[in-house]
Order: structure tokens, then C-alpha cells, then sequence
């Protein structure tokens, strides 16, 4: 109800945006700072990207909308989100204020993800890859005359994931089967990718609903954990709670490899080195 009536009154300060192109770079606002950060890629000085939720600091499932939102929603020709009840702080205020000028791109069913599925799409990078073409084709409808300037710039983007597509692929022939676990499903994609049995997925699916995992869900990862039925976990370095950090204490006395993962994009990276970067912890901590 709270958010509902700040949507209400943020929507009369979303201004519609009056249809043709000015000479000014094409705006964009991204709800999260990957999505951003693929678009500025893309759009080189011929876009214009603002990201909404870029703090490493914050909690992205805490987030609540302000008046500067809105402002910048106003701005955009184009806006970006996940979806798949993710960030649906976005939808509550586009639909709050709708332009038929406004071209919007939802991350989450690119990659045939529907509510209901994990939400943090963005650690597939087959959807990333999707979500870049689609961009690069609404960037050119946009503003036809660098449209070629923006196939371009995809192309050298394509190019770029494959490193981390190859590094994946040596990690899957080498972790194919391992059995791991995190707090929260952040991580469940790249699991996916990398071939590795994710076990306590009741537990994490609580954490992340922010709900109390049963006492047989608690029992049951602290067990795989002190026997080390798993070999690794990942928590979710942007969320502090009493039982993640429980779990990740008992992780580290049992000696089980514990690495973080984060919901944002770390500052001063792009999305392929951050990547690189997570998949390189996994094999620091499961060495040959």
C-alpha cells in the first residue's frame, strides 16, 4: 500500500515526452546498472544512460522509488528493466505514467523467464546477449542515422562475451556434477552454466522472499555444510541478515570455500570483467 501511494503521487511529476528526436543524445534510464552499463557499450556518446540502482552498498530488494526516479523516468525515451517481479518498483511507475512515445525493454522474458522463475537473470549471459540485440535494434529505430554506429558496437560486445562463454565452458568440463549451495539464488544461472548441482534451494528461495527458512531447511544446509556434502557456497555480499551470516560462519569453520556474489555491477567495471571476476573466485575456490 506504502509504495502504491508514493506511485501515485510520483506520477504527477512524470511529464509524457513529445514525440521526434532532438539533436541531444537518446536518454536512457536502467533500472539496474548492468543493463546501463551494456547500453552505454552499445550507445557509446550517442545515448545518454542513467542507473538507477548502482550502489554495491545497497540492498537492490530494499530499494524504494523517490521524486529523482520519477524525474529521470520523465527524461527517457528508453527505459530498461528486469522484470519478473525483480524491480517491480519500474512497472508500478511506468504504468502509473504512460507514454506512447516511451520505448521500454523487459530483460527477463528475452531469455524466456516468466514470474515465478529465479529473478536474477542477469548471471545468464545467453540473456545478456539478447537483451544487447534487442537494444542495439531499438537504438536504431530510434535514431536511424547511428544505427550502423550501433551494429557496430554490438558486434565488439558479442566479441567480448565470448571470452567469458569460453571460460564458463572450461569451468562446466571441469565442476560438471559438483555439489554446491549459496543463501540465495543469486548465483542459480551461472550454476546452471557451469553444470554444478545446486542443493538447498528451498532455503534460499526463503531468503530472498525475505521470509524465515523452516527449521528442517536451516537443519538441512548447516548439514551439508558440516559434512561437506557441498564444496562450495555463495552468499550474497550486499545482504546482511543473522542467518546468512550464520551460515556463512558455519561454512567457513567446516572449512567449505565461501565466496560473494553480487545483485549490482561493481563500480569501475564492465559486465564482462565482472563476470570474468565471479567465475574466477569459483575457480580459486575449487581448485583442480
Amino acid at each position: 500500500m506504502k509504495t502504491l501511494c508514493v506511485l501515485a503521487s510520483l506520477a504527477a511529476l512524470i511529464a509524457v515526452p513529445t514525440p521526434g528526436r532532438a539533436a541531444a543524445p537518446l536518454t536512457l534510464v536502467a533500472a539496474e546498472n548492468f543493463y546501463g552499463d551494456v547500453a552505454r557499450q552499445i550507445g557509446g556518446t550517442d545515448v545518454q544512460v542513467t542507473s538507477i540502482l548502482d550502489n554495491p552498498n545497497q540492498d537492490p530488494h530494499l530499494f524504494e522509488v523517490s521524486p529523482s526516479v520519477a524525474r529521470e523516468i520523465s527524461a527517457a525515451r528508453i527505459v530498461v528493466y528486469s522484470g519478473i517481479d525483480y524491480d517491480p518498483w519500474m512497472e508500478k511507475l511506468l504504468n502509473a505514467a504512460r507514454s506512447s512515445h516511451r520505448k521500454v525493454i523487459v530483460v527477463a522474458p528475452l531469455g524466456g523467464r516468466k514470474s515465478g522463475d529465479n529473478p536474477h537473470v542477469w548471471y545468464d549471459v545467453q540473456t545478456m546477449l539478447s537483451y544487447a540485440a534487442v537494444l542495439t535494434d531499438t537504438l536504431g529505430a530510434e535514431d536511424p542515422a547511428d544505427a550502423a554506429a550501433f551494429r557496430r558496437r554490438l558486434a565488439r560486445f558479442r566479441a567480448s562475451i565470448a571470452p567469458v562463454e569460453a571460460r564458463i565452458a572450461a569451468l562446466r568440463h571441469r565442476l560438471t556434477g559438483t555439489p554446491v549451495t549459496a543463501t540465495e539464488p543469486i548465483f542459480g544461472y551461472m550454476f546452471e552454466a557451469l553444470g554444478m548441482r545446486n542443493e538447498d534451494r528451498s532455503f534460499q528461495l526463503s531468503i530472498m522472499n525475505n521470509t524465515e527458512p523452516s527449521a528442517s531447511d536451516v537443519a538441512a544446509l548447516e548439514t551439508d555444510l558440516r559434512t561437506h556434502k557441498v564444496k562450495l557456497l555463495i552468499y550474497n555480499s550486499q545482504v546482511s541478515d543473522p542467518t546468512t551470516l550464520r551460515m556463512t560462519k558455519i561454512a567457513q569453520a567446516a572449512q567449505v570455500p565461501v565466496v560473494g556474489a553480487t545483485e549490482t555491477e561493481p563500480p569501475g567495471q564492465t559486465y564482462q570483467a565482472w563476470m570474468t571476476g565471479e567465475l574466477d573466485a569459483v575457480a580459486r575456490a575449487l581448485p583442480p
